[in-house]
């Protein structure tokens, strides 16, 4: 169990070594957190399907000695995983049909998806990729080349995003190069960057980092993954706003996770929490389907109910709009 002077002396580490010191065991992580694992449905078994991984700066905040806490049900492995949902699948959202050996996602008009890593910060217990092949896929050093020419010959892609796992997990070297070889193909309007590290990592965010994002004489949108306003504390706050004082544009997607945020006042804070410290909250997804994340699921019908009633008390920029992904189709579906 980490004592506070410890905690103390983490936090002054750079992000490299924050992550190489987050939490992979159940049993030290539940210590931190005054738990007992008799009072949670653990599986050792969902933990070797799909592993354990959290930092401490996302440990943090979930309070301790609550074995109902959201932020903790996103991370656990629980039985549930073992169980079989009909309908989920390996691929629910169809992106291996659209991947390329160079390791692009090319499945909306305009729009081109760079796998750059297979790593995360954290393991997302509802992560629709869990179960995707990365070690052929993901966009090695061979493959960037490969990758780049495509864009470079497709002059309909206007926007590319890079994503993963995390693409933030990339060293600092390995992101400027990326971004400076994006930078010099003209039909490329935008880059945008997916990353769920300014929420659970926020270490990441040095001003060597900003300072390439700042160079980029493209559009730099990040998309950060919040889904509780509990994620939020100082440090993000800190992060997020380094990034908007750099003229970062930076918007939000959520996963609405029964069990986590399926509450209108829950995700009545997470909007005004994510606007006041500059977060356009964009979109909040229904969950994919992917195999051991049956769980998680909350109807359309209860999630389009749910909206309807942040509708009523929300402004509407402050809104998400509550959207679907579908194997195949030309854009996200949004639930009307």
């Amino acid at each position: 169990m980490l004592e506070p002077q410890s905690e103390i002396q983490h936090f002054t580490k750079n992000w490299q070594q924050q992550l190489a010191e987050a939490f992979n065991n159940i049993e030290v992580l539940c210590r931190y957190l005054n738990l007992s694992q008799d009072d949670l449905p653990i599986s050792a078994a969902a933990a070797e399907n799909f592993s354990l991984r959290v930092p401490l700066s996302f440990a943090a905040c979930i309070e301790k000695g609550n074995p109902h806490d959201p932020l903790l049900r996103q991370v656990l492995p629980i039985n549930d995983e073992l169980s079989a949902y009909p309908g989920f699948s390996n691929d629910p959202v169809g992106d291996l049909a659209s991947a390329t050996q160079s390791g692009i996602l090319h499945k909306y008009h305009g729009r081109v998806l760079l796998i750059n890593t297979g790593s995360c910060a954290i393991n997302c217990r509802y992560c629709f990729r869990r179960n995707f092949p990365y070690a052929d896929l993901q966009i090695n050093r061979q493959k960037e080349n490969a990758a780049i020419q495509t864009i470079q010959n497709d002059t309909d892609i206007s926007e590319v995003i890079l994503s993963g796992g995390d693409p933030l997990l990339l060293s600092d070297s390995r992101l400027s190069s990326l971004i400076q070889q994006l930078n010099n193909i003209e039909h490329v309007q935008r880059i945008r960057i997916h990353s769920r590290l300014p929420i659970v990592l926020p270490s990441r965010i040095t001003d060597a980092f900003i300072n390439i994002l700042k160079q980029s004489p493209k559009q730099i949108i990040i998309i950060t993954h919040c889904n509780h306003a509990n994620e939020i504390n100082n440090r993000v706050i800190a992060a997020c706003n380094s990034l908007k004082n750099s003229g970062i544009t930076l918007f939000n997607q959520a996963v609405l996770l029964k069990g986590v945020n399926d509450n209108v006042e829950v995700l009545y804070e997470l909007s005004e929490q994510l606007f006041r410290h500059g977060i356009i909250p964009y979109y909040l997804h229904l969950l994919d389907k992917a195999t051991g994340t049956g769980h998680f699921e909350v109807p359309e019908a209860e999630a389009l109910a749910l909206i309807r009633q942040v509708q009523a008390i929300l402004p509407g920029y402050l809104v998400p709009k509550l959207v679907k992904e579908q194997a195949g189709a030309s854009s996200k579906q949004t639930i009307l």
